[in-house]
């Protein structure tokens, strides 16, 4: 089985890195290109910096970062609103949000209701 290059709107990965943010920004769709035109907040662009350094524990908050083509084969930890999570960036995952990858609820699993919880239980004796 002969294993299948990536490509994204046509181009492969090779290509991808060798574009200019705003030549990417024309691939992906309006949302993540109209937040690429407006510009990187201060933290997006610190978070910039620390990956073309190659910072080997790299932890950020900005989950609304654009996943990029220079961020592939690297490792981020990512907040969920209690912890950091870590997620390694694969070339599937070019031009979506970091959060999309870091959910940030919880299933909620409950036992079973305590004495008091209905009205019918206030019947039960408490042995």
């Amino acid at each position: 089985m002969v294993k299948k290059e990536f490509t994204y709107r046509g181009k492969t990965l090779e290509e991808l890195k060798k574009l200019s943010i705003e030549q990417f920004a024309e691939l992906i769709p309006a949302r993540e290109r109209r937040s690429i035109k407006r510009g990187f907040t201060e933290q997006q662009k610190i978070l910039l910096e620390k990956l073309r350094k190659k910072e080997p524990n790299i932890k950020t908050h900005c989950r609304n970062m654009i996943i990029l083509p220079e961020m592939i084969d690297t490792k981020i930890n990512v907040y969920d609103g209690k912890n950091f999570i870590a997620v390694r960036i694969t070339p599937e995952m070019i031009g979506c949000r970091l959060g999309e990858f870091v959910l940030t609820r919880r299933k909620v699993a409950h036992s079973a209701p305590g004495i008091g919880a209905t009205r019918s239980s206030a019947s039960l004796s408490v042995k």
